[in-house]
């Protein structure tokens, strides 16, 4: 082998190790949603309002974004959150939803702390919308993947 060709050879060995060190790493966006209805309110209440929400979690900035819609509630909203707890229980509030009181569709985004997103990931969040008439929330969704 000559001079040239071994010069020619680490060079393009360096050159591939560096493109290997360099990769980008590769953040997974989770797709999430939630069906809002009074009989997942706990407990239920007799509301014939309907709601949806879908959101993308960014795994590697711990960015949640959503987009959300309510209709035929009862009362008028005062609130929306995302609460930390799992189906059939009550929790407190993890985040806020800002805007949800405007009108009848809603968005935003937050980005979690490590604990909310792993309690995210593992379904342990509920989107909840609550009005004049039911203080404690009208309707309610799990969040789910």
């Amino acid at each position: 082998m000559t001079k040239a060709s071994q010069q020619f050879s680490l060079i393009a060995l360096a050159c591939g190790v560096s493109l290997a060190c360099a990769a980008p790493s590769i953040a997974a966006t989770v797709n999430l949603k939630a069906d809002l209805k009074s009989s997942n309110e706990v407990p239920p209440n007799e509301s014939k309002g309907t709601g949806s929400v879908t959101a993308t979690f960014d795994t590697d900035s711990n960015k949640l974004s959503w987009k959300g819609t309510v209709s035929g509630l009862i009362g008028t909203v005062t609130a929306a959150h995302f609460h930390a707890a799992e189906a059939g229980r009550n929790g407190a509030v993890a985040c806020p939803i800002i805007g949800a009181d405007k009108g009848s569709s809603f968005e935003g985004s937050a980005t979690l702390t490590d604990t909310q997103a792993e309690d995210l990931m593992a379904g342990r969040w509920y989107v909840n919308i609550h009005t004049t008439t039911h203080k404690a929330g009208e309707i309610r969704g799990q969040v789910t993947k």
